[in-house]
C-alpha cells in the first residue's frame, strides 16, 4: 500500500482548506495537483483509486473544514439550532409552525440539504470513480470557470436590486453609527482632546517621556483591540441582516438553490461556486448567496466526513494517522483564514477573478496532461 508522506500531507491539506471555500473546487485540485507534480505524488494521491490512503486522508480533510466553518459561524448555528427546537414546539397540522428569522433558516437550510444527501449517499463513490480522472478534473474546471463567470454577467436584475439595496442598509447603517471611535464629527477644535496642564506638547519631551511612551503604546494596543471588536461586531450586525432577508426566501427556492451542490460531486466543480450563481439566478444579492452558501457547506461537509470516518480509524488509515494530523490541521486554519475573507470579499467584489483562474488553470491542465499521457 502506498502511503502519504508529510510534505503531500502538508500541501494538500492547506490547499484543501482554501479551495474548499474558494469556488474554485478542493476536489478538482486535489486530483489536478497530484497528477501535475507526478511520480510518487501521482501514486499516493489517486482519488479514484479503490482502497486508495488518500481517502482517509481526504476525511480528515473535510471535519477539519467543516470544524473551522462551525468555529466562524458559531454565533449563527447556536441560533439557527435553537430556532429548529423552538419550531418543534409548536406544531401546526402535520408540520411544526415557522414564524421567526432563525425558525425559517433552520428548516431552510435542512430542506436545502435533503437533495445533494440523498444524491451523495447514492452515487458518491460512481461519481468518484467514474469522474475522478484529472483530465476529467481539468474540463470540469473550465466548466465551473464558466459557470462563474455567466452568473456573474447574466445576473438576473433582482440580484443586481438586491446588491443595491443591501449597499444602501449598510450605508445608512453607518451614517447612523458615526465614525468608530475618535471625535465626533463637527467638534470644534478646542474642544478636541490636546495636551492638558503640565503635559508636554509635541516636541517637548518632558521629564516622563519614557512613560508617556508606555502609556502610548498601552493606548494603541488599547485601540487596536477596540478596532478588532469594533471590525468583529460589524461581522455579527451585517450576518443578522443577511439572515433577515434569507428569511425571506421560500422554502422552494432554498431547495432549489440547495440542489445546486449536487453538480459538486464532479471533481472540478464547486460547490460553493455553483450554490452561490444559483442563489443568485433566484434573485439574492452577492453577499447573501455567498453567506447561504457557507451555511450549507458546513452540514454537508461535515456529513461527508463524519460519514468516512471508519475509512479514516481502519485499515486505510494505517501508518498516516500523523500525516492526517497534519493536513488536518492545514485544512482547518486555511478554511478559517479563507472564509473570513470571503464573507468580506464577497459584499463588493465579484466572481470574474475565480472564473478566469478556473477556465485558466483548468485548459492548461488538460493540454498539460494530454501532452504527458
Amino acid at each position: 500500500m502506498s502511503h502519504l508522506t508529510f510534505l503531500e500531507a502538508g500541501v494538500v491539506g492547506l490547499i484543501q482548506g482554501v479551495t474548499e471555500l474558494f469556488p474554485v473546487s478542493s476536489l478538482g485540485h486535489n486530483v489536478l495537483i497530484p497528477a501535475l507534480i507526478g511520480g510518487s505524488w501521482a501514486k499516493d494521491l489517486n482519488v479514484a483509486k479503490p482502497e486508495s490512503p488518500y481517502l482517509a486522508f481526504i476525511v480528515g480533510m473535510h471535519v477539519a473544514t467543516a470544524i473551522a466553518l462551525l468555529i466562524y459561524f458559531w454565533r449563527d448555528w447556536v441560533r439557527i439550532i435553537g430556532g429548529f427546537f423552538t419550531s418543534l414546539g409548536h406544531w401546526q397540522g402535520w408540520h411544526p409552525r415557522v414564524a421567526t428569522r432563525d425558525e425559517r433558516l433552520a428548516w431552510m437550510i435542512i430542506l436545502a440539504t435533503i437533495p445533494v444527501g440523498l444524491v451523495g449517499l447514492v452515487a458518491e463513490h460512481a461519481f468518484r470513480v467514474l469522474f475522478g480522472k484529472p483530465i476529467l478534473a481539468g474540463v470540469f474546471l473550465i466548466v465551473n470557470g464558466v459557470i462563474l463567470y455567466c452568473g456573474e454577467k447574466f445576473r438576473s436584475r433582482a440580484s443586481v436590486r438586491a446588491d443595491q439595496e443591501v449597499a444602501a442598509q449598510r450605508a445608512g447603517t453607518l451614517a447612523a453609527a458615526g465614525p468608530a471611535g475618535g471625535v465626533p464629527p463637527g467638534t470644534p477644535p478646542a474642544a478636541q482632546p490636546g495636551p492638558g496642564p503640565g503635559q508636554p506638547g509635541p516636541g517637548q519631551p518632558g521629564p516622563g517621556q519614557q512613560a508617556l511612551r508606555q502609556q502610548a503604546a498601552g493606548h494603541h494596543a488599547a485601540a487596536h483591540a477596540a478596532g478588532h471588536q469594533a471590525v468583529r461586531d460589524e461581522e455579527i450586525s451585517d450576518a443578522l441582516a443577511s439572515d433577515q432577508r434569507l428569511a425571506r426566501v421560500g422554502f422552494t427556492e432554498a431547495v432549489i438553490i440547495g440542489a445546486a451542490q449536487i453538480l459538486a460531486l464532479l471533481a472540478g466543480i464547486s460547490r460553493d461556486g455553483v450554490t452561490m450563481v444559483t442563489g443568485m439566478a433566484r434573485g439574492l444579492s452577492r453577499e447573501d448567496a455567498a453567506r447561504f452558501a457557507f451555511l450549507l457547506a458546513t452540514p454537508v461537509i461535515l456529513a461527508a466526513g463524519v460519514l468516512k470516518v471508519p475509512d479514516l480509524l481502519g485499515p486505510l488509515g494505517n501508518g498516516i494517522r500523523g500525516q492526517i494530523l497534519l493536513g488536518s490541521v492545514l485544512s482547518g486554519l486555511g478554511a478559517y483564514v479563507s472564509v473570513r475573507f470571503l464573507v468580506r470579499y464577497f459584499q463588493t467584489r465579484t466572481l470574474y477573478p475565480f472564473a478566469v483562474y478556473c477556465f485558466v488553470f483548468g485548459l492548461l491542465s488538460v493540454i498539460y496532461l494530454g501532452a504527458i499521457k
